[in-house]
């Protein structure tokens, strides 16, 4: 009997001590705009969700979208509305046009080197910088001095975003330095002083902001909360998460956290914006 009650107060007691059982794996894959903030959230959430386990890695929107197109992640990270097209090829493997969900905001910063002059551009001064048609600062009331171009690789959401929303769908100038990431355009235009790069206003680090104004009478914003909220920033937009289907189980309630005030908030602590 006595035996009975000891072997029945270890199992209890090693019952308790157990680690929770482990959530189904959540997998998260794409912009590498995103990836830094679809980290933070991945990380804080585990922290108060023991057991659950959320993987995130970048690559860039069009590789998270191939992704969840061909079923490697359940999640898809994207700077940019999926494509037509992209949806069609969800369509035919999966019966979905998918499910999109907007997760945060982005102000798409234009960067230049600390001790640039230039403060301000107008949304045509920006596009003939990258068309190619611009090649001099002085040009746009600098230095006499080439400017360098820096971008983001054609899989990039940003670079899909920053050709539909500033070239109007046009080619890039062949003088542009591609790079994979948003981190390293920053890097690398903090370096050069007659650089310029674009990217999500998060990772705007040793680097300054230009101020961008819609035409030339408009004042110049720079990617604020503020401007970003109210529309008045000219290269505000919306951070997705595409899914095949609508989420249930553990990646719905990852989901709804995100969505929820403190998800925002964090969203805003790492240099997002909230939706709101």
């Amino acid at each position: 009997m006595k035996r009975t009650a000891l072997t029945l107060l270890l199992s209890v007691t090693a019952l308790a001590a157990a680690p929770a059982m482990a959530g189904r794996p959540i997998t998260i894959k794409g912009s590498d705009t995103m990836v830094i903030l679809g980290q933070r959230w991945a990380e804080n959430y585990m922290n108060a969700n023991r057991g659950q386990v959320i993987m995130v890695t970048g690559g860039g929107s069009g590789t998270g979208i191939a992704a969840l197109i061909n079923g490697t992640t359940e999640i898809c990270q994207s700077s940019r509305p999926m494509k037509q097209d992209e949806k069609l090829k969800l369509r035919d493997r999966y019966q979905t046009m998918g499910v999109e969900i907007p997760v945060a905001k982005d102000g798409l910063a234009v960067y230049v080197h600390s001790g640039n002059s230039i403060k301000e551009l107008t949304m045509d001064q920006l596009r003939d910088i990258y068309l190619g048609t611009t090649t001099n600062w002085s040009q746009v009331g600098g230095k006499d001095a080439t400017i360098i171009l820096y971008g983001r690789e054609n899989s990039s959401g940003t670079y899909g975003f920053f050709k539909e929303h500033v070239l109007g769908g046009r080619d890039f100038s062949a003088r542009v330095q591609t790079l994979p990431g948003t981190a390293a355009v920053v890097n690398a235009v903090s370096k050069d002083p007659n650089g310029i790069g674009y990217g999500g206003a998060a990772y705007a680090r040793g680097v300054r902001d230009v101020g961008m104004k819609k035409d030339a009478t408009s004042a110049a914003v720079l990617p604020t909360k503020e401007a970003v909220l109210s529309g008045s920033y000219p290269l505000a937009r919306d951070l997705y998460f595409y899914m095949r289907k609508n989420p249930t189980g553990d990646t719905k309630k990852f989901v709804d956290w995100i969505l929820s005030p403190a998800g925002q908030q964090l969203a805003g602590e790492v240099g997002y914006f909230p939706l709101r």
